[in-house]
């Protein structure tokens, strides 16, 4: 067996591992509950990240070749051995496609160096350790872990804290081509089965596990479209089937004024009206899942095939909202509320009832 197959299985058995270890919290929100348990950290040093190991080989992924997506493992591989929750994984990765296309360049703009354009100017280091792409990396996540609640800011936020660009909304632009590479690094799709999400036999798995809330068109609530699944910020967030994602969207507005509210913070049930962050998942004939209020922007793209049990984002109470959990819809047609039909008559139907504790 050759290195290069050594690497790539060792890099995939380690993000499962780090799923089932609670270490990774759905790749990209490091905030909450991981995919198993809680999330840990660890202080960063540059010792610890030269032990990383040469991941050449690896690629291409899209739109990004060998060399780039080497590049992007070994970023992802320094934050693992780092401790650095999965978010500051892909915030890295999105940094280092925005100042270099994650190619380890030997010079830029004025003294910048290297995968972050860092400047020994700026006492970042020498221009050759910038030029080492794990120590270049470690010194990101140092500052990247210094920034205070840096976790649950938007990425281009958070890159920005640590890079100070002058283009400091350039970084949002590659957050899903980054989310992607990291998923396919470290084996992301089979970490919740090695997690132990179970799948019935017709396909299907529980979006979280969450006693039902709110039901579907109660007499209180007749325009309830689906079921209010009770669960802390945080919490990874499954499809519940195979499918193609076919939402991904903010929609969370100010009731006074009708203007924007923004889904990077909490809603309110009086002042906000919308879903906050969702998915939609388009199943095999024309049915729709809908996965709403989730806590930053999704794990996912429009386009992305999933499979059951795939984490797609994480709990929060973006939109209209009284406090964390999931609002989970079924539609057998279309994405309307003419199709929307009870989720725990259907997904006991499946194999996957809902109702169960936390």
């Amino acid at each position: 067996m050759t290195t290069r197959m050594l690497s790539g299985i060792a890099l995939a058995v380690t993000g499962v591992l780090l799923l089932c270890s609670g270490l990774a919290t759905t790749l990209i929100f490091g905030g909450g509950a991981g995919a198993c348990g809680p999330a840990t950290s660890v202080t960063p040093t540059a010792s610890s990240a030269a032990r990383s190991p040469a991941l050449g080989g690896i690629g291409p992924i899209g739109d990004w070749n060998a060399e780039q997506v080497g590049n992007a493992a070994t970023i992802t591989t320094v934050g693992m051995r780092l401790g650095v929750p999965p978010r500051g994984w892909v915030i890295a990765v999105a940094t280092a496609m925005q100042e270099s296309s994650l190619i380890n360049i030997p010079g830029g703009d004025r003294d910048s160096v290297g995968l972050f354009q860092q400047r020994p100017s700026q006492g970042w280091g020498t221009p050759e350790q910038l030029h080492d792409p794990r120590y270049a990396t470690t010194k990101f996540y140092q500052k990247l872990q210094a920034v205070d609640g840096w976790q649950a800011m938007p990425l281009t936020e958070a890159a920005q804290r640590v890079q100070r660009s002058a283009y400091p909304d350039a970084y949002a632009r590659w957050e899903p081509d980054a989310a992607r590479i990291v998923a396919a690094l470290t084996g992301a799709s089979a970490g919740p089965a090695a997690c132990g999400v179970a799948v019935s036999a017709q396909g299907w798995a529980l979006p979280v596990h969450g006693n039902v809330g709110s039901g579907f068109r109660t007499s209180g609530r007749p325009g309830h479209d689906g079921v209010d699944l009770i669960v802390g910020k945080g919490t990874p967030i499954h499809a519940a089937s195979a499918g193609t994602v076919s939402v991904v969207r903010c929609n969370a507005v100010d009731v006074r004024t009708g203007r924007d509210w923004g889904c990077d913070r909490d809603g309110d049930p009086a002042m906000t009206r919308g879903c906050g962050w969702y998915v939609d998942i388009t199943h095999p004939g024309g049915m729709i899942t809908r996965y709403c209020h989730m806590l930053t922007r999704p794990s996912v793209a429009e386009g992305q095939r999933v499979a059951a049990g795939d984490v797609i984002g994480v709990a929060g109470s973006s939109g209209h909202s009284s406090g964390p959990h999931l609002h989970f819809e079924v539609h057998l047609g279309d994405h309307t509320s003419g199709t929307a039909v009870d989720p725990v008559a259907f997904m006991a139907s499946v194999g996957a009832p809902l109702n169960q504790a936390t």
